[in-house]
């Protein structure tokens, strides 16, 4: 039976595929569709992953010595009969012959089966027998690590495109977390649902930065939608169709089409100098959230990276990463851009964006932690933390050129501090002998409210801002960004919002201090003509929209824009601001 969702479109485009639920102990592992000439090798790995498990148990089991409990050897015998039962092992098997999954998706998924029926149990001994599943399936997704797939993810995809798969895959959970969404940039996966999140969540920024349809706040969306169900995902309006009838899954595949043609006229823009009609030169610049999303901003045309998000260095990992580690990763993106400009950002953890190895106090126990020890708050209180990351972009910094940007800025004390820091980080690398940029430059996130409102006294301090549109929002309109309870009261377009970019715009260009834009607002073509009325030269946004929004500017003339914009800035019932910015489009 067809029948429609509707939740939050965060990323543009039509993806047609077969339902793929993800269940979140799965999220851990590799995803991946196995060729249809290589299943029974597939399954050959997973049952010889299972044979190293058993003789592991085995060893253990015989090398017990004579003086142990003997409860010890009973959970030994019980490992080893989970191992082989048919509730686990078969079906994963199962899974991996009739859904292709690889073994390790295929055991976690029915590890995820079970333990649901664990929960349910009103005995709390075998309840607690849950435990005893878990160790076992992690003895051998161990094995199964040490040994080789069956192919790399690239070749399975191409294998199963030749093999006559007819759809993509399109992922459908309850949530993602920005870390596990990382892993899905290396998978072949078309399109993602999810039952919560908001417009500028994490999970959906990331979803945009890979180009692939997304909707999330599709509330019960993996309680209604099957596994292998065939589903369209409409990324601008959020609609998803669940068993489409057959003349609706022609008329999308044929959207598809035609957003694909649009797509390949973009690329002729690539190489065209960006400037508006009356000839003001436009920076486009790139953000990024891992090293190897470089080459993708340098391949789609930015003249820089405006933002590299250095949080997704730090997520996921038991311990923060060293020094080498960070200055490996920063200056891989700094010789990657050949000379172009660099803005790295310090960690900016907090809200959505949790770090696994943070202990629960302090952070995690906030009770609100989007107001809580976040960004350069929680950086100021773990200073040696944060000399390892200036070190290491310091030292980045001799390769090409690097900015520092410093998130969640609010009072004067946190900058001087801050600034403080960045010098105890330079006399630090000369003790050492470490190269550096002197003069490396240093700015502000403005994000909060506050900043926007005093923001003389960062142009005093600092050498360029930038604009965080996301949480500048969240801030002045109080609302959780994460949260699709509240997410249809998220809105870019609010009188205050704009009045605290233009203040800060304008105020800025006043000083003779650059100023960009880096939020999600940047890399909207709807709001391009907006923000280069407001005065806006410098956008950085996700390379896949890059594209769009020079689309946008190189048919934009500035002088044409100004008063239009002044009546949107001039508005404030909403069906005055809309009339205004209907005005603005048409020009």
């Amino acid at each position: 039976m067809s029948f429609t969702l509707h939740g939050i479109p965060v990323s543009r485009g039509i993806a047609i595929g077969r339902a793929y639920l993800i269940a979140p102990a799965s999220l851990d592992v590799d995803h991946y569709l196995v060729a249809p000439d290589e299943i029974e090798a597939e399954v050959a790995r997973f049952c010889a992953a299972q044979d190293v498990v058993h003789n592991e148990l085995e060893t253990l089991r015989v090398e017990l010595p004579a003086d142990a409990p003997g409860e010890m050897g009973a959970f030994l015998n019980v490992h080893m009969l989970i191992l082989r039962d048919a509730m686990l092992a078969e079906a994963a098997v199962v899974l991996i012959r009739t859904r292709r999954y690889n073994a390790e998706w295929a055991l976690t998924e029915q590890l995820e089966q079970l333990s649901k029926h664990f929960d349910e149990v009103d005995d709390e001994y075998l309840r607690e027998r849950k435990a005893d599943l878990e160790q076992v399936v992690e003895r051998v997704l161990k094995a199964l690590a040490g040994s080789p797939s069956a192919a790399s993810l690239v070749a399975n995809g191409v294998a199963a495109a030749e093999g006559g798969a007819r759809h993509e895959m399109i992922v459908v959970a309850h949530d993602i977390a920005p870390a596990d969404m990382m892993q899905f940039k290396t998978q072949t996966f078309r399109g993602f649902v999810t039952d919560l999140g908001g417009r500028t969540s994490h999970t959906a920024i990331v979803a945009r930065s890979l180009g692939i349809p997304a909707a999330v706040g599709v509330q019960q969306a993996s309680a209604l939608i099957r596994q292998d169900d065939l589903i369209i995902v409409d990324g601008d309006t959020g609609i998803v169709i669940v068993d489409p009838a057959p003349i609706i899954l022609e008329e999308y595949s044929y959207r598809q089409s035609e957003k694909a043609l649009e797509q390949r006229k973009l690329q002729r823009l690539k190489f065209s100098p960006t400037q508006t009609v009356d000839g003001t030169k436009i920076d486009l610049l790139a953000n990024i959230e891992l090293p190897d999303d470089a080459a993708a901003a340098l391949g789609a045309g930015a003249v820089g990276i405006g933002l590299f998000r250095t949080e997704f260095l730090f997520m996921g990992k038991h311990e923060s990463p060293e020094e080498e580690e960070q200055f490996a990763a920063y200056r891989k993106v700094v010789t990657t851009m050949q000379g172009l400009p660099v803005t790295i950002r310090t960690i900016d953890v907090g809200a959505d964006k949790p770090l696994d190895h943070r202990s629960a106090e302090g952070f995690e126990a906030a009770t609100n932690p989007a107001l809580g020890l976040r960004a350069i708050r929680w950086s100021l209180s773990e200073p040696q933390m944060f000399l390892t990351q200036l070190r290491a972009i310091l030292r980045a910094s001799a390769f090409g050129p690097v900015k520092i940007l410093i998130p969640m800025l609010a009072h004067a004390q946190e900058i001087d501090q801050t600034l403080d820091l960045i010098h105890e980080a330079k006399l630090q690398c000369d003790d050492a002998g470490l190269a550096y940029d002197p003069n490396v430059k240093v700015g502000a996130m403005i994000e909060i409210p506050a900043a926007a409102l005093a923001v003389q006294m960062f142009l005093k301090r600092l050498d360029f801002l930038s604009i965080g549109t996301n949480d500048l929002i969240q801030y002045t309109l109080a609302i959780d960004r994460a949260d699709n309870a509240v997410a249809h009261l998220y809105d870019p377009l609010h009188p205050a919002v704009l009045g605290l970019i233009s203040h800060t715009l304008k105020e800025a260009q006043r000083a003779g201090v650059p100023v960009s834009v880096c939020g999600e607002m940047a890399g909207d073509p709807a709001l391009t003509r907006l923000l280069l009325g407001m005065g806006l030269t410098e956008f950085s946004m996700h390379p896949s929209q890059l594209l769009s929004v020079k689309q946008e500017v190189l048919r934009a003339h500035r002088p044409n824009l100004e008063k239009p914009v002044q009546d949107v800035l001039a508005a404030y019932e909403p069906a005055e601001l809309q009339a205004s910015l209907a005005r603005l489009a048409a020009i």
